[in-house]
This record gives C-alpha cells, sequence and structure tokens, in this order.
C-alpha cells in the first residue's frame, strides 16, 4: 500500500511538473512571437497579444504606456513597416499555483544593445496575454557613475515637475 501511494505521488509531482513546463513553454512562444511581431510590424498580431488594459514601461521615465495610448504612440512605426527588434537571449518565467498568472524576465538582444524586459502574463479565456511589461537599459556597474552624470540634468528638472504634483 505504502509502495502505491508513494508511485501515485511522484505521478502526481511528474504531471503537475510536466503541466507547468508546458504553460511555460507556451508564455515562452507568446513572448517570442510579441516580439516577431514588433520586427515585424505586424500591428494586430502585436496589441492582440496584450490584454486589452496592458501597461507598457518605456526606458524614458515619462514611458507608463497605457494600451490605448501605447497603440496610439507605436502605430506611426508600424505603419512605417519597422517598429523594433528584441530577441530574448535569457528567459526566467515563474507561475502561481493555478497556472493562471505569471511573471517573467528577460535579457534581450535589441537597437539599444542589451536590454532587460519583464513583466505580468495571465489567462484570459483560456490564452495567455501580456498584462505588463518593463523595458530597461541594461547599464555595466562601471558605467552608472557616467550615465548618472548624462542624465542628471533632464533628471533634475523631471523630478521638480513630478514633485510639484504630489
Amino acid at each position: 500500500m505504502k509502495n502505491k501511494f508513494l508511485l501515485w505521488s511522484l505521478l502526481t509531482f511528474c504531471l503537475a511538473l510536466s503541466a507547468q513546463e508546458s504553460e511555460k513553454n507556451i508564455i515562452d512562444k507568446l513572448l517570442d512571437d510579441w516580439h516577431m511581431a514588433a520586427s515585424n510590424a505586424d500591428f494586430d498580431s502585436y496589441f492582440g497579444k496584450m490584454t486589452t488594459d496592458a501597461v507598457f514601461i518605456g526606458t524614458d521615465a515619462t514611458e507608463n504606456w497605457q494600451n490605448k495610448a501605447f497603440k496610439a504612440f507605436s502605430k506611426p512605426y508600424f505603419d512605417r513597416g519597422k517598429a523594433w527588434s528584441f530577441n530574448a537571449v535569457e528567459r526566467n518565467i515563474y507561475l502561481n499555483e493555478t497556472k493562471d498568472f505569471g511573471w517573467f524576465d528577460e535579457l534581450l538582444d535589441t537597437q539599444m544593445k542589451l536590454c532587460r524586459g519583464s513583466g505580468v502574463v495571465k489567462k484570459e479565456n483560456g490564452q495567455w496575454k501580456i498584462a505588463h511589461y518593463v523595458l530597461s537599459i541594461a547599464v555595466p556597474n562601471e558605467n552608472v557613475g557616467e550615465l548618472i552624470q548624462l542624465k542628471k540634468e533632464k533628471d533634475s528638472l523631471l523630478l521638480i515637475d513630478l514633485k510639484k504634483k504630489n
């Protein structure tokens, strides 16, 4: 009886692990296809992979795009036939226990050189969609001082404006 229980437990664990890996593979493909849609300037495919209330956080401190505004901003780039090109070179995907919500981080090869993407995906009507995405430029630690000097003036002015709003 004990052996049957151990066998059943092992089988259940393996099935759960397999289901989780399958969901991760689906999310991995979603993200690859999303990036490919931008590279191919396929506006409908790109935004079809996002939730209707998705948020895209860009590399500029002022870029906190709600989906509708991000579509309006992006449309001219897609219409010209050249949006942006991001290729994941490393990606980690995590899932909650019910496998209907996940989060990820990825290292990207882009026209801006190495960038970091991270975000949230959720299952809607049985399909994974991107709900939140954050893009940041990866800066080597030894270059942070130079970067601070480069952006110091603009950041100082933006901080003044932001503090006035609070």
